[in-house]
């Protein structure tokens, strides 16, 4: 029965909301249908998924032969609890704040339709466990339990343990995402989620500091303490109860057991109470109250606006200075891609393994930003193709793009190197980062602008948990990591000129690189922004249509 043929609601006497048996085949196939469907569309996509799936099950077949090869370690149980505690957090993060493209994970699209929140969490938990991610998942846990089970009860524990931390791990992120839903679709809560981007880029650099630090200590015994904590947090403690009944304390390990199913049904339960909210609270978009217009006096830029150039120039400058600031997920990119591009290179100076060649690193965070120009103004796009009529236009267009880039790059990555040569006293080889940063940062813009015009996606707005319209991931996975290879290929002069300078002892002579580097990144980029223009502009309806997909 389609949406359509449903009846019209409560008071129709044929009204019956679907139950669960029903409803999780249904949501199963729709998922599958989604993905084939997908799959259709062209032999590229078709290519790059097949590509993902054996990478993702080689390296969790690898993990898993690697877990299992750690039986009879003494520490072995240490290990495989951390990583329980790491794979829950994962699952807590990543639907939220990176791109998922599952329609069927997203319950704001089912809240017009006539299903029961008890139903409809039992099917939306049974079509999470469809996937690569909870494949993966399973052989982690598999391989964990695998490697701290010795007797006959312990593999009793084992068998209920493994599922048990996939469903705490999965429902776990449902109950997030179900509860931030609202939050971050809205524009003032999607810039409250910036704040995230912090978050993981600092959790990610504490997991390889922590990383580092435990092969310093000469062993998985530094893993001991922290363990010992995270063996009663939920879902660890299911695979610390396999652990317990290999040690023969069987009471412990049920207590472990238990705590992670009363976990399991908590989050169960909060999931089912957010989706209750979600499906029958009004929100913003049912309120009449409306603010009355805000009228300016003036019709020309004022403040530092008033600095930029008349013309095209200025005003698209401004125009994608304004996204950076008001977009959300524009804004999250940016604060992301600054707070990463900050983070490595210091962290691994404070560790002392650093070098100030990671501050080359920021300059590529900051290059990527280059890339999908177009995506970024959604279906908006339309009203910038009608100002490019010609090859000049799209030139100057793409220009103003790479200027307003700039205008943010250029001293964050002095910043940067500046930083990181301070922390490790290295300034001899200042000048030579510097340069080969610039050149960097113009290979990307002339990779990004290349990108931009050959390789466009959209950005979907209406969905909190994806930032790549579904169909279109392996476009964005050619722009990105296609461009960035390039750009790699094209510094390969400087990069080279810079080996042979460290080879040849004349590290006095680095500083030569600071104006090399500036000017071939300035020719770079600017043949990159002419080769780029004439594509743009012929390509201009390809781009709108895929720009405008989500």
């Amino acid at each position: 029965m389609s949406v359509l043929d449903a009846p019209a609601g409560p008071g129709s006497p044929a009204y019956r909301p679907a139950g669960g048996r029903d409803l999780v085949p249904v949501l199963v196939r729709l998922k599958l249908a989604l993905l084939r469907n997908g799959l259709r569309q062209s032999a590229g996509r078709r290519a790059v998924y097949i590509a993902s799936v054996v990478g993702a099950l080689l390296l969790a077949l690898g993990q898993l032969i690697g877990l299992i090869a750690l039986r009879g370690h003494a520490h072995a149980g240490s290990l495989v609890v951390l990583l329980a505690g790491v794979l829950a957090v994962g699952w807590a993060v990543m639907p939220v704040f990176f791109a998922a493209g599952d329609e069927t994970l997203d319950p704001s699209r089912l809240v017009m339709l006539p299903l029961r929140p008890r139903p409809l969490v039992t099917a939306l938990l049974v079509s999470s466990l469809v996937g690569i991610g909870p494949l993966f998942t399973l052989c982690l846990a598999a391989g964990s339990v695998a490697a701290v089970a010795h007797g006959a009860g312990a593999v009793v524990f084992a068998v209920a343990a493994a599922p048990l931390t996939l469903l705490v791990c999965v429902a776990l992120a449902r109950a997030v995402a179900t509860a931030n839903t609202r939050l971050l679709t809205s524009r003032k809560g999607r810039d409250l989620a910036v704040l995230s981007g912090l978050v993981i880029a600092v959790g990610v650099q504490a997991v390889n500091f922590g990383a580092q630090q435990l092969g310093r200590a000469g062993g998985l015994s530094a893993l001991d303490p922290a363990a010992d904590v995270v063996r009663w947090l939920p879902p660890a403690s299911a695979v610390g109860s396999v652990d317990s009944a290999s040690q023969g304390a069987y009471g412990r390990a049920a207590a472990q057991l238990l705590l992670s199913a009363a976990a399991l049904g908590l989050l169960v339960a909060l999931w089912r109470r957010s989706l209750e909210k979600l499906m029958t609270a009004p929100d913003g978009s049912t309120l009449s109250a409306a603010e009355p217009a805000r009228t300016t006096s003036g019709g020309g830029a004022t403040g530092l606006w008033s600095l930029f150039p008349e013309g095209r120039t200025g005003t698209v400058m401004q125009r994608s200075l304004r996204y950076v600031a008001r977009d959300p997920k524009t804004k999250a990119a940016w604060v992301t891609a600054l707070a990463i591009g900050l983070i490595v290179p210091l962290f691994n100076a404070l560790q002392g393994t650093g070098s100030v060649y990671f501050a080359c690193f920021g300059a590529g965070m900051l290059g990527i930003q280059m890339y999908n120009q177009f995506g970024q103004d959604t279906s908006a796009f339309w009203m910038v193709a009608l100002t490019i009529s010609s090859t000049r236009d799209a030139y100057l267009e793409l220009r103003a793009r790479a200027l307003a880039l700039l205008l943010i790059t250029l001293p964050y990555t002095v910043l940067v190197t500046v930083l990181t040569a301070a922390v490790i006293g290295d300034w001899e080889v200042l000048p030579g980062v510097m340069g080969l940063s610039f050149a960097l940062l113009g290979a990307m813009l002339a990779t990004g602008a290349v990108a931009s015009a050959n390789f466009p996606y959209s950005i979907p707005q209406d969905g909190a948990f994806k930032n790549v319209a579904p169909g279109q991931a392996g476009l964005a996975w050619i722009s990105v990591f296609g461009g960035m290879v390039s750009a790699a290929l094209l510094c390969a002069p400087v990069i080279g000129l810079t080996i042979w300078l460290h080879l040849a002892d004349a590290e006095g002579l680095l500083w030569l690189l600071l104006p090399v580097g500036a000017v071939y990144g300035t020719l770079i980029a600017w043949g990159g922004l002419r080769v780029a223009a004439p594509r743009t502009a012929d390509r201009l309806p390809e781009i709108l249509a895929a720009v405008s997909k989500g």
